[in-house]
């Protein structure tokens, strides 16, 4: 016999480890028929806007959490009133049923992993018998076992049961609150939760703390402003709350400079025979339809002269004290988006010819200027270019994409007075500047690395010679 039951969809994790996401669009309404993997809402990662697909087909009954909120992972964001086994066919064996995985993984199904975890209890006494009630299931996170920090006493212990046992079974809440309550030294037994089924939520804790006797610094841990409320509409300043791509870009670029050495080089080099190939090419039948760019050139040529400076296509492995030397090239390209800037990477461009990098560079940029990237391709990258040449910038001095060894910069072309066959001529100038990790990168392998792409850059003929 088949029978309806309500199902909760938690926020899942959506790619490494990220801890919360804030809901931008929900693409249904209460009462919608949805189908497996149909998009149901999009959400905002700190790396990108993730399309998020249904993992059951069914109706859905309730949505959680409106649109702007910041969620947390575990926390429900939909129900779903779908059918299902009432486990009266007397079979034995489970039934099929679909349940939700990984965002772009699809569904999976029910069952035939790991056995459903029971919540952990001590001494906790046996329960009256109750009524029956409806069916509800739901996906919940993977506990995580967090011991006190050493040498800082928990916060707020409630006092042991008569034999030194607790009855209370372990608090409900998720993985990132229980990692917040380690760091700032509270139990969470003595915290109460405001959300659904009694969850600690983050701002639980966060009130918590801030009600308590901890000093200023530990209440900035939490997130509990020690500073006067935001003034009111028409005052002098507005503030808004640093989040999503801006703060994953913000927290990446302060460990990368706070953690490798950053040197930085410059080369100006007269790129003419570059644009005038550039402008070849456009003109071919063989790449008709396809845009072309300085920044095609320059990425086909950073490809060819990273074969012979391995050097800076490296990692350091700080934990394992080694250095990874990369066999492939994740080439990574800065964008920027209306939600800040993220460095997308094509996936072994060292493989493409020009016309798939070209491809591959135009897909990039139009899906990062969607606010589409995947959290896939936002990872992985080995050395990566930005190109603040479009906004009329000669160079500067980028910020290592965090874990790689290396990050080019590419000027403006400009119109300049130069040197040409012992004449000073009009042609066109490009500075490139080069920031590498002086851990992986010595100045003489930053030099002839950047010395040889100019090389390139100003006779793309030496390409020849470098295959």
């Amino acid at each position: 016999m088949t029978a309806t039951m309500i199902k909760e969809f938690r926020l899942p994790d959506l790619g490494e480890g990220l801890t919360e996401s804030e809901i931008v669009a929900w693409k249904v309404a209460v009462g919608d028929t949805v189908a497996l993997n149909q998009i149901i809402a999009e959400v905002e990662t700190a790396k990108a806007v993730v399309e998020l697909p249904s993992p059951f087909a069914g109706v859905i009954t309730a949505l959680h959490e409106q649109p702007g909120t910041v969620v947390e992972v575990g926390k429900p964001i939909v129900s779903f009133e779908v059918e299902g086994d009432d486990g009266g066919s007397g079979s034995g064996e489970p039934a099929a049923k679909r349940e939700p995985n990984l965002v772009g993984y699809g569904a999976v199904l029910e069952g035939s992993g790991r056995p459903a975890r029971r919540a952990r209890s001590f001494a906790a006494p046996v329960a009256s018998a109750a009524a029956p009630v409806p069916v509800l299931e739901h996906v919940e996170a993977a506990p995580v076992v967090q011991a006190h920090p050493a040498g800082i006493p928990p916060v707020g212990i409630p006092a042991a049961e008569p034999g030194g046992v607790r009855s209370a079974e372990r608090p409900r809440s998720t993985p990132p609150v229980r990692k917040l309550a380690k760091d700032l030294g509270v139990d969470l037994e003595a915290v109460t939760g405001t959300g659904e089924h009694g969850l600690i939520t983050r701002d639980d804790v966060r009130t918590f703390v801030g009600g308590g006797d901890l000093p200023a610094a530990a209440q900035e841990l939490a997130g509990v402003s020690t500073q006067d409320p935001a003034p009111a509409q028409g005052a002098r300043e507005t503030r808004s709350p640093i989040k999503g791509v801006r703060k994953f870009t913000a927290a990446a670029m302060v460990s990368s400079a706070f953690t490798a050495p950053h040197v930085t080089e410059f080369l100006t080099i007269d790129v003419t025979p570059t644009m005038e190939l550039l402008a070849r090419l456009k003109a071919s039948r063989a790449f008709a339809g396809y845009k072309l760019t300085p920044l095609t050139i320059v990425s086909k040529a950073v490809l060819i002269a990273l074969r012979n400076h391995p050097t800076l296509n490296t990692r350091w492995d700080e934990a394992k004290q080694e250095i990874v030397q990369y066999n492939y090239v994740n080439l990574g390209i800065a964008a920027a988006t209306p939600r800040g800037l993220t460095v997308p990477n094509i996936k072994d461009a060292d493989r493409m010819s020009l016309l798939e990098l070209s491809t591959a560079l135009t897909e990039l940029t139009d899906t990062a200027r969607a606010g589409k990237t995947s959290p896939a391709n936002l990872s992985g990258g080995t050395i990566s270019i930005t190109n603040i040449g479009v906004f009329g910038i000669d160079s500067g001095t980028p910020i290592l994409n965090p874990g790689e060894a290396a990050i080019l910069a590419l000027g403006a072309v400009r119109k300049m007075p130069w040197e040409y066959r012992d004449e000073v001529a009009l042609r066109q100038v490009m500075t490139l500047s080069l920031s590498f990790d002086h851990r992986l990168v010595d100045g003489e392998q930053g030099s002839r690395f950047l010395q040889d792409l100019g090389a390139i850059l100003a006779d793309p003929g030496m390409a020849l010679a470098m295959v």
